[in-house]
């Protein structure tokens, strides 16, 4: 049981919320009031966003079992070790803590877990089911997990420890800019292992309409052009060792990147769906980054 409700909560996005909540209060500033009582909204947002993510990625399996046994059958609906009526149990219990949560931090963090939910739900759920059209599909998940959650994490922030820990507005708006192209390159690069069942059951993504490769190829060249745009803003608006670091450290993740993938091939479902959980640690990766760029700026 504790592994199918492992498999259900999808850990490598149980390790992706973790790393960006605890990530944004250090680029916040938050090491100046790290105190054990100013550490308190931190867990409650951590608290959050867990039940946030679950609920979302529980629904997004429940909607889809019959594709899961083709795609995905080590999951634990598709699988059988965990029953639908069980799955919904979850999703509506971590819905409702997630709800919960939020009321008791910010009217921000309250916005931003109703916004990602409504996406959510509308990803998975007719009459929408945004899932079905590739752009539309992409969009939710680069709007969901790169800006919103950021932003609103952010602006959460803000309003609870004030002046003592903020985010400024270029700041905010590079990690909205970035994650939201991260965000879009793991909507497309999710797809490419699953094209069997996508395509059994006529679900239009890019990898559908597109083909493997060109898919994949599009995902690199999107997440390129992310890795440089910091490079460039690492340039001309920061000063000093900060812009140094940021642009050694870019410039190191994007040969990184490259490398890996050159080594890829998408039209084998192994190796692109290893591909793709080196894709999530770069993203953990990246908030490593930021977080000790903004405590040497702290220090400094």
């Amino acid at each position: 049981m504790i592994s199918a409700l492992a498999r259900f909560s999808r850990p490598h996005t149980i390790i992706a919320t973790t790393v960006q909540v605890v990530a944004l209060f250090i680029i916040a500033g938050g090491s100046q009031v790290a105190t054990a009582s100013a550490l308190l909204p931190v867990l409650l947002t951590w608290i959050t966003c867990l039940a946030l993510n679950v609920y979302i990625v529980g629904l997004n399996q429940i909607t889809d079992v019959e594709i899961d046994r083709i795609n995905k059958p080590d999951l634990p609906l598709a699988a059988a070790d965990l029953s639908l009526r069980g799955g919904w149990t979850i999703v509506l219990v971590t819905g409702a803590v997630a709800l919960m949560g939020a009321v008791l931090g910010s009217a921000y963090l309250l916005a931003t877990v109703v916004l990602i939910m409504a996406i959510g739900t509308a990803y998975s759920l007719p009459p929408l089911r945004l899932k079905q059209h590739s752009l539309w599909a992409a969009l939710s998940i680069a709007l969901a997990r790169g800006v919103i959650a950021n932003v609103g994490v952010a602006l959460h922030y803000n309003a609870v420890y004030g002046g003592l820990a903020s985010f400024s507005p270029l700041t905010l708006a590079v990690l909205a800019a970035f994650f939201f192209a991260f965000g879009l390159v793991i909507a497309i690069y999710k797809d490419i292992p699953d094209l069997l069942g996508d395509r059994i059951y006529e679900v239009r993504t890019f990898t559908v309409r597109l083909g493997p490769r060109r898919a994949f190829d599009l995902g690199r060249r999107i997440l390129s052009a992310g890795y440089l745009g910091l490079m460039a803003v690492a340039v001309v608006r920061l000063p000093g060792w900060g812009a140094v670091w940021l642009l050694v450290a870019h410039g190191l993740l994007l040969a990184l990147f490259w490398l890996v993938s050159s080594r890829v091939r998408p039209e084998q479902k192994t190796s692109i769906a290893r591909f793709y959980l080196f894709l999530w640690s770069l993203f953990y990766v990246e908030y490593v980054v930021l977080s000790l760029y903004s405590l040497t700026a702290v220090a400094t």
